[in-house]
């Protein structure tokens, strides 16, 4: 059976499925994936982003944002301090957002800013938004976090967190072929135990962790 991509466990269930893919459930941290043998290419999922219209100067996609960049600055103290958004896409307005109100931004994208050399560095905060369910190997992703997040930094993930399993299948979220990791609150409260982060929601499908010292 295949692991679970996030916490690796290895007991997982058939969750949902429709004709084109399934979607099992970790039975450890209730992630929700897509099998490994279901997943685009890199190129087909490269080909895809670049539909999506982040367009920088889009009044709507930057009040988008603000659900996430509020509740980061408001966990952050006085600045300026170092941050990181990873996966920030085409248009990065969330670090142009975060550098408007005094912090210096750092961008990793691997298709759209791939800079091996910011992933070196240590940050007093990483933002995630609209990413994280796109992620081939979760678990790596988040081990990188807490290794570049300096003692007392934050990380700030948004991400639509998936429904009961009735609702699942008609759920617009999971219509997008590139997303293929879908997060719940239980997966967040078990990250943070497993790793020792403080944990809150400040607002629908925004998640605020912070590592200790």
């Amino acid at each position: 059976m295949e692991p679970c991509p996030l916490c690796l466990h290895q007991d997982s269930t058939l969750f949902s499925q429709d004709p084109q893919r399934q979607y099992r459930q970790c039975q450890q941290c209730a992630l929700v994936f897509v099998p490994a043998a279901q997943l685009l290419t890199a190129e087909q999922e490269q080909q895809h982003y670049r539909l999506h219209n982040n367009d920088v100067s889009d009044a709507g996609y930057r009040q988008f944002l603000s659900r996430l960049a509020g509740p980061l600055l408001a966990a952050l103290p006085a600045g300026p301090l170092q941050g990181l958004d990873f996966g920030c896409g085409p248009g990065p307005l969330l670090a142009q957002m975060l550098q408007e109100a005094g912090h210096q931004m750092q961008l990793w994208d691997p298709f759209f800013a791939n800079n091996p050399e910011v992933l070196t560095r240590r940050y007093d905060f990483i933002s995630c938004s609209e990413a994280i369910e796109h992620f081939v190997n979760p678990a790596q992703e988040w081990q990188c976090w807490l290794r570049l997040l300096q003692p007392g930094g934050v990380l700030a993930i948004m991400t639509s967190h998936y429904p009961a399993v009735s609702q699942f299948a008609n759920w617009h979220y999971k219509r997008d072929p590139t997303h293929i990791r879908f997060f719940h609150p239980d997966t967040f409260n078990f990250l943070a135990r497993r790793d020792q982060l403080s944990l809150s929601f400040p607002a629908k499908d925004v998640v605020i962790l912070r590592k200790a010292g």
